[in-house]
């Protein structure tokens, strides 16, 4: 439609595919490290962070957490990262699947948000970015370990 309606103009149009399509078409997925209880709801601490996805921590951004099996059974918690900053919080008295040390939990529409904003803060790698087509996958970007930002027969100054 857009070509048969702009066919004489005499200008390049360029389109972004935006956030829809691209914060949709990508997921975090995080494992489970802990269990921790909490005064009124318990705590998930997973072994993602705000460095990873960090709109949680800028602007309370909601991202739906959903178990990678889940058995049906619900429960209200706090999802939060490693790091220990009050801002490495994803969720907070989240109803979702209840989850148990070592299962794997995904956040959904993070494609336009996780890798691209993603940090190496506190020294934390940047996760793997992995392409996934029906039951075909491709690691598209390894993981970056810290000692590869500054490895250390480097000067630093």
């Amino acid at each position: 439609m857009v070509r048969r309606v702009t066919r004489d103009w005499k200008e390049r149009l360029v389109f972004e595919p935006g956030r829809l399509i691209v914060g949709n078409a990508g997921v975090l997925l995080s494992g489970v490290v802990r269990i921790k209880p909490g005064a009124v709801h318990p705590f998930v601490i997973v072994d993602a962070a705000m460095n990873d996805l960090i709109r949680p921590a800028l602007y309370d951004a909601w991202h739906q957490i959903d178990g990678v099996r889940p058995t049906g059974d619900r429960w209200i918690a706090n999802v939060v990262g490693p790091v220990c900053e009050s801002g490495d919080t994803f969720a907070t008295a989240r109803v979702m699947d209840r989850m148990v040390e070592g299962d794997l939990l995904v956040f959904r529409t993070a494609g336009a948000y996780a890798a691209a904003m993603s940090s190496t803060y506190n020294s934390r790698p940047l996760t793997p970015e992995v392409l996934v087509n029906g039951d075909r996958w491709c690691v598209v970007r390894p993981r970056v370990d810290v000692i590869d930002i500054c490895p250390a027969d480097q000067p630093r100054g």
